[in-house]
């Protein structure tokens, strides 16, 4: 009997099946923003609305297909030498992700794979195909996961800002609250559903608890998160310059990503593509980017968050005085401090007491797992919380 740790149980099927309908609700509800802030003939918000709908559809299709494809040329994951995956062709998996179907074709993979697993009674010849059929089922959910990472951070928090300052700004347009909504969970749901995934798809990381450290972990990047978002909304109020920062510090994030040197892809340009989007991450909130020390650069990174948070409801309470006895003024500036606190709060709480420590063990130091495919060398060197 398999430990449940290392289980694709029937609830985490269900979970899947709850992250289809975030996600397409997600989507669902920008478009429908879209097409009302067109009808109302406010282009420039009907454009940006899009236009951060369009980028997470992209980047998720090219970086879906290049894992496919790399996949199809790992010696472990497809032995055989087969040219096709999971039963279609290359062109045919080419063709799915022109049309913006690469998540969904996974999720529909995944979702059937694990129903075949879970749900009748397979016949397996080992214990040991019963663990590799598991650990495969997680290896699809992780790079899933990542996926959904990647589209989260360029659609989902991009898309909070914008609606915030379009709410904040103009609280005419009321129905904007419901893509802030799906936004916001949909940012919950990633984070939750990366972390969930990381920790049992590589054998040779340490586990992350769950439970209350799981608990802590969500609340601080939420938190923070949350009061960062809410700062830029008023910073943007301020000025639309503001923009003009936030691509700055989009372009910091990318220069200390490739600093770092980061070796996610097989490929050059897509390493390149790669580190912008970490660039776009950091502009939102702090992950290890490369498996190094970062107590210096969190530090550093959370200092000047802070400035942030401090600096935003004060410039534009001095700048625009009329705003000062305004009572969404306080209300937001409120929810910055408290946020900004309790985030803090969290994340000292969790890298002091709850983030499991010690050495990572090596692929080959764990029992019948000696062979490294793409697709874990993959999640290894991805984001780490």
């Amino acid at each position: 009997m398999l430990q449940p740790d290392i289980q694709y149980t029937k609830v985490r099927w269900l979970l899947t099946v709850a992250g289809v309908f975030l996600y397409v609700g997600d989507i669902w509800t920008d478009i429908g923003l879209a097409v009302k802030y067109f009808q109302e003939e406010q282009y420039v918000w009907t454009g940006l609305t899009l236009m951060f709908v369009l980028t997470g559809l992209l980047v998720t299709q090219i970086f879906s297909y290049a894992w496919y494809r790399d996949d199809l040329n790992d010696i472990f994951i497809n032995s055989e030498g087969t040219k096709e995956i999971s039963g279609m062709s290359k062109p045919g998996f080419a063709v799915l992700h022109a049309f913006g179907l690469g998540i969904f074709t996974r999720y529909y993979h995944l979702l059937k794979k694990g129903f075949k697993m879970i749900w009748t009674k397979s016949n397996w010849d080992t214990v040991d195909k019963i663990q590799e059929v598991h650990k495969k089922l997680f290896c699809m959910a992780t790079d899933l996961s990542m996926l959904k990472l990647f589209e989260t951070f360029l659609e989902s928090a991009p898309q909070l800002l914008l609606q915030l300052y379009i709410l904040l700004g103009h609280s005419e347009i009321l129905y904007a609250c419901i893509s802030v909504a799906f936004s916001f969970f949909n940012i919950a749901w990633a984070l939750v559903d990366y972390r969930r995934c990381l920790r049992r798809s590589l054998p040779h990381i340490r586990e992350m608890p769950s439970g209350l450290p799981t608990a802590i972990y969500l609340l601080y990047k939420i938190c923070t998160i949350t009061s960062l978002v809410l700062s830029y909304s008023l910073l943007l109020i301020l000025s639309v310059y503001t923009t003009v920062a936030l691509t700055v510090l989009w372009l910091l994030g990318t220069t200390w990503a490739h600093l770092l040197e980061t070796k996610f892809c097989s490929t050059r340009s897509l390493e390149i593509l790669y580190r912008a989007v970490i660039g776009v991450i950091l502009t939102f909130t702090f992950f290890n980017v490369n498996g190094q020390d970062t107590k210096v650069a969190m530090t550093t990174y959370y200092i000047f968050y802070t400035v942030i948070n401090i600096m935003a409801p004060l410039l534009l309470a001095l700048l625009k005085p009329e705003l000062q006895t305004s009572t969404l003024l306080l209300t937001v500036s409120g929810l910055i401090c408290g946020c900004s606190v309790l985030g803090l709060v969290c994340l000292t709480l969790y890298y002091s007491f709850l983030h499991p420590r010690g050495v990572w063990r090596e692929a080959d130091e764990v029992d019948g797992l000696g062979k490294e495919t793409k697709s874990t060398r993959r999640i290894r060197n991805f984001l780490q919380p």
